[in-house]
């Protein structure tokens, strides 16, 4: 599955047949201004600073701010974030320097980031992999727990959903960060789990290394993982009889075409649920996890960056995550940041053209 790493690609060879000039590891140090209008930006490429002239004005689309520890934060300090899977360079530099020239953050969102469970995995040679558990979820013989050994979401909804539904939980008293990813040697024989791939499978690293608990009961890894030991008892027992019937009374869970479609579809009667009774039993810890950030510079229609009073700032623009997400914080699908940054984009071309070739125009005597 290429997705947006093929939409990149494609975009990139587009750009190199332009014959444009492409700077890497070239990062944004401040807006130029120049008669009231963003005019330029001075940037550090190969450690020199360079100052680069914008005709027509500069698009700030560095990626947001996931990764960015202060941006984390400032808008949402809350939420304890402790792991991201922003990539790194998502740093917010096109927010700071934004806001360096009078751009407003729009702070009205529901949640100012996009949200994955993760995992985190201590490699051998020192690395630690924070990793996105999107398709174990809907797996049937799954389910998520929190401190109390009970359900508190359908496993198979979106990844944002489901740390939605941690936070929801955590908020109502149950801990509920970090949660739990619970289920039997079936599964992780058939499925995997997080980065542990099916089939052929050194289960004794992965425990020793922390990532993987086990245990021959319930019981005994309730009290490994910290659990309410009757809770996930009786959670496990309720989920069977679910199982059995082929119809999540508690969450729903199978009961969406998004669940159904990420289960397995030889599993009946329901292909997002199988009973947990294959000992031993295994769990997987998982935190909430940044993907993205949500919240972001407030822009007109056109991209063009406004002011906290509301007024466009000339010659600057801001697209992907820089710009404040018409989502509002909601995650309706896989995609909404790529494609409305795509949009957008091409708005934000369109207006920097037409408006300076009608400044252009209007500078011309009669």
């Amino acid at each position: 599955m290429l997705l947006g790493n093929a939409l990149c690609g494609r975009l990139l060879y587009s750009l190199r047949k332009t014959g444009a000039d492409i700077a890497v590891s070239a990062p944004l140090v401040e807006l130029v201004r120049e008669g009231g209008r963003i005019a330029g930006a001075v940037v550090s490429i190969n450690g020199k600073l360079v100052r680069v002239r914008a005709r027509h004005g500069v698009v700030l689309a560095t990626g947001g701010c996931g990764a960015s520890e202060r941006w984390q934060q400032d808008l949402a300090p809350e939420a304890a974030i402790t792991h991201t899977l922003a990539f790194v360079g998502n740093s917010g530099d096109g927010l700071d320097a934004g806001v360096a020239v009078g751009g407003d953050i729009d702070r009205n969102h529901k949640s100012p980031f996009f949200w994955m469970p993760a995992s985190v995995m201590p490699w051998s040679n020192g690395r630690v992999a924070t990793y996105p558990h999107i398709r174990d979820r809907p797996k049937p013989g799954l389910i998520a727990v929190n401190s109390a050994g009970r359900r508190f979401v359908n496993e198979g909804n979106s990844y944002n959903d489901f740390v939605s539904a941690m936070y929801k939980s955590h908020a109502d008293g149950v801990p509920s960060i970090p949660a739990w990813l619970v289920c039997d040697r079936r599964f992780v024989r058939e499925y995997g789990i997080g980065v542990i791939h099916p089939v052929w499978q050194n289960l004794g690293y992965f425990e020793r290394k922390g990532y993987l608990k086990s245990a021959p009961t319930l019981a005994a890894l309730a009290q490994k993982i910290g659990v309410d030991v009757r809770g996930l008892e009786e959670t496990v027992r309720e989920h069977n009889h679910y199982a059995a019937t082929g119809v999540d009374e508690a969450f729903g869970k199978g009961s969406f075409a998004l669940n159904r479609y990420n289960g397995d579809a030889a599993n009946k009667p329901n292909p997002c649920l199988a009973p947990i009774v294959q000992a031993p039993y295994y769990a997987v810890q998982v935190y909430p996890a940044p993907i993205g950030s949500s919240a972001g510079l407030r822009t007109d229609g056109d991209g063009v960056v406004l002011d906290a009073r509301g007024k466009p700032i000339d010659g600057l623009y801001a697209c992907g995550n820089d710009m404040s997400s018409i989502m509002g914080g909601l995650y309706p699908g896989p995609g909404i940041t790529i494609g409305p940054a795509v949009v957008f984009a091409y708005r934000v071309a369109m207006h920097a053209t037409r408006s300076r070739a009608d400044a252009t125009r209007e500078a011309v005597p009669a």
